[in-house]
């Protein structure tokens, strides 16, 4: 039955809520929020000048699911949690496949001060988030520069008997045999927070009280210490501080849109700093603004993020202030840039997102000169959209591991790979293990579950090939295929391509584009399945000892493992070391110990 729009709205409640779109087959093509669920479900119905692409989504509704909220920003926070999980086609999404890096203090009594991403533990405190990871890195070198902070993991630290190389070089105070109290290595840690949290000019000033106090007291060579912290730190400030003289922290956004593609751009000041930016694009953005990217991109990343003292953008600010004000429920800091020095990084963010355009432009380009290449190179009916790629790794038959890459949109797919640990075959037999990886692949391809490639490629010869073709014959599956067998002596170039069919093998030129292109998915598929077997290898090497000795667990496994810093010092433990492990005993502690000799 045809959606009936009037008799559903007749229905619906003007509490804010979340509503989604669902098309044929029970597909989600839209999920989004409401301040009055009648109102903006209505409006999409009603209007005359809808927009190409909204217009062409609304044809396609069978149906409309609303949840009520208690609040607006109730319905934001849900309707990003359905966004994530459901991945409407016409939502505009920023993925971004890794979160932002961190500087992380740990507790204790002397903390140590390290890179980190992912998920906040309690006890640490966490400074950020930075752009990229070389943003961190920088910072952490110069904590270690002039705050000398321990950079060791804990088992390390925990287990040192003389100074490491970092104390040599002046760039820890060696906490972890003495050489420096509690008391003082706490204060060093004080003024590392206040560095990162941008109060630049409060830790000048305990330096300079610390350098006056040491020399009136004629303990200079404590003195020069203080000076020296004092001096790196202002030769950094003055190198950063060419752009601000104050110690403010600021995300400047840029949305700028280039051949039919938008990217917002974000670049982030902290303590007066330019830490650097990062470009990004948005999914399903076909026929967006740039205005509706940069709402988009603010309405998620707040989301996770904490708002800075202050959001600059290069669009519309009260439409985007409007967004942000809604998901934190306050006065959001969002305004245009007014001084010369935020004019000055609004004109970098801008360039950088128009460079980023462009390059994604040439690379995209590029592709699909590549991909035109190796339809003509095969002689294929239509140039294929979807690649798949398959490689198998072990070390003489040990942890043999499959790996399948994607190669779609003209670009790898990171997000699509798979790898397949191998079982239950003769080790070192790659003809089995090629055709249990293309089984588990393909049977719910033929199930109608999975996405069909247009094209699959073997790294192998005739026989992977004759595997390939078997499996795809059970199957009762019709997808063009072919092999990639290396030349003589391995030597990239000289590559041959073999065919199921039983045709002669092709050789291109060394400098082909359709060689490069299949040389780059099969090099990502041999580095996809290698990276898999050493970490399955390495796995099984670590654990597998401690894993046949009776009374020992997973827990206890972990604890060992922690305690000794991995295998190697488990092995080297004395039957007393082990006891002082929690939860081992004397009589566990001599099983181990012989299990291990």
């Amino acid at each position: 039955m045809a959606f009936d729009a009037k008799a559903f709205l007749r229905t619906l409640t003007e509490e804010p809520g979340v509503y989604r779109m669902i098309g044929a087959d029970e597909t989600v093509l839209y999920v989004g929020k409401a301040k009055n669920l009648k109102r903006r479900v209505s409006s999409y119905f009603q209007r005359t000048q809808l927009s190409p692409r909204i217009a062409i989504m609304v044809g396609q509704v069978e149906r409309v699911d609303t949840t009520a909220t208690r609040s607006e920003a109730e319905a934001l926070i849900l309707e990003n949690n359905l966004i994530k999980s459901l991945g409407p086609k016409y939502n505009i999404l920023f993925r971004d496949d890794k979160s932002y890096p961190y500087i992380a203090l740990s507790g204790g009594d002397f903390p140590q001060i390290y890179y980190h991403r992912g998920g906040f533990r309690k006890g640490v405190r966490y400074f950020g988030p930075f752009p990229n990871s070389w943003a961190v890195r920088e910072s952490l070198h110069l904590m270690q520069k002039i705050f000398r902070l321990r950079t060791c993991e804990d088992t390390t630290f925990a287990n040192r008997s003389r100074p490491c190389l970092l104390h040599q070089i002046q760039r820890c105070t060696g906490p972890c045999v003495g050489l420096i109290d509690k008391e003082a290595y706490a204060a060093d840690v004080q003024l590392a927070s206040l560095f990162l949290n941008g109060r630049h000019g409060d830790v000048v000033d305990d330096l300079s009280r610390r350098m006056q106090a040491a020399s009136d007291a004629l303990a200079f060579e404590k003195a020069v210490v203080y000076r020296d912290q004092i001096r790196n730190l202002q030769a950094v400030l003055h190198k950063q501080f060419v752009e601000s003289a104050k110690d403010e922290d600021v995300d400047v956004l840029a949305a700028v849109e280039q051949g039919g593609a938008v990217c917002v751009n974000l670049a982030m000041i902290r303590g007066g700093r330019h830490l650097g930016d990062r470009p990004l694009f948005p999914s399903n953005a076909q026929g967006c603004t740039p205005l509706d990217a940069l709402v988009a991109f603010v309405e998620q990343h707040y989301l996770e993020q904490p708002l800075p003292g202050k959001i600059l953008v290069n669009l519309e600010p009260g439409a985007v202030r409007e967004a942000l004000e809604a998901l934190v429920e306050g006065k959001a800091p969002v305004m245009a840039a007014r001084y010369e020095n935020e004019r000055a990084w609004m004109g970098m963010a801008e360039n950088n997102a128009s460079l980023a355009l462009l390059a994604r432009e040439q690379t995209s380009s590029r592709g699909e000169q590549r991909l035109e290449a190796l339809r003509d190179a095969l002689g294929l009916a239509e140039t294929p959209g979807r690649i798949e790629c398959f490689d198998i790794s072990h070390t003489m038959g040990e942890a043999t591991v499959a790996s399948c890459v994607v190669w779609d949109d003209k670009a790898m797919k990171k997000s699509e790979y798979r790898r397949y640990n191998i079982a239950g075959i003769t080790e070192g037999d790659d003809y089995a293990a090629m055709r249990q990886a293309l089984t588990r692949r393909y049977e719910k391809v033929a199930a109608g579950e999975g996405v069909r490639p247009d094209l699959i490629l073997i790294d192998g010869g005739k026989g992977q090939m004759g595997v390939a073709r078997e499996v795809l014959a059970e199957l009762g599956l019709d997808i063009m295929m072919f092999g990639v067998a290396k030349g003589e002596s391995r030597k990239p170039g000289l590559e041959e391509l073999v065919f199921p069919d039983g045709r002669e093998p092709v050789h291109m030129r060394p400098d082909a584009p359709a060689l490069h292109l299949i040389q780059e998915i099969r090099d990502e598929a041999h580095r996809f399945a290698i990276t898999g077997h050493r970490a399955r290898r390495a796995k099984a090497r670590n654990t597998s000892r401690l894993e046949d000795i009776a009374g020992v667990g997973p827990t206890r496994r972990r604890k060992l493992l922690a305690a000794f810093g991995g295998m190697e010092g488990v092995r080297n433990a004395t039957v007393e070391d082990l006891c002082r492990v929690e939860g081992i005993n004397r009589h566990l502690a001599e099983q181990i110990y012989n299990a291990l000799r």
